[in-house]
């Protein structure tokens, strides 16, 4: 069965840093361009992230370039999303998720993980 664990969430002051990390299982982790979406409250879900790791070719939103960061471990298929510099605003509920056409990220999500909680406070 194919899963995606997200873990790494936390509470944090404003300019502090986490790091998300999601396992994934069950598929060849390699193949898809897998990354990270976010939901606020009352607000609508978007794309934060997404890399295919065996060319490290990776996406951001807007708003997040220069202060998070994604990477993956092939070796371990985990996924990885470093957060710097964290603003009030990135407080949200964060997913991983793989896409259904594995090399297609805004092709539509097969699979999430649970979300993990993120929450920076001012």
């Amino acid at each position: 069965d194919v899963q995606l664990q997200a873990s790494g969430g936390g509470l944090v002051q404003a300019g502090g840093s986490l790091r998300l990390s999601c396992v994934a299982s069950g598929f060849t982790f390699e193949h898809y361009k897998i990354g990270w979406f976010r939901q606020a409250p009352g607000k609508e879900r978007e794309a934060v992230s997404s890399i295919r790791s065996t060319d490290h070719d990776a996406h951001y939103l807007d708003s997040v370039k220069g202060r998070f960061t994604i990477s993956g471990d092939i070796a371990k298929n985990t996924l990885y999303l470093q957060m710097n510099s964290l603003k009030p605003e990135d407080t949200a509920v964060y997913y991983c998720a793989r896409p259904t056409i594995p090399s297609c990220y805004g092709c539509g999500m097969d699979y999430w993980g649970k979300g993990t909680q993120v929450t920076v406070s001012s």
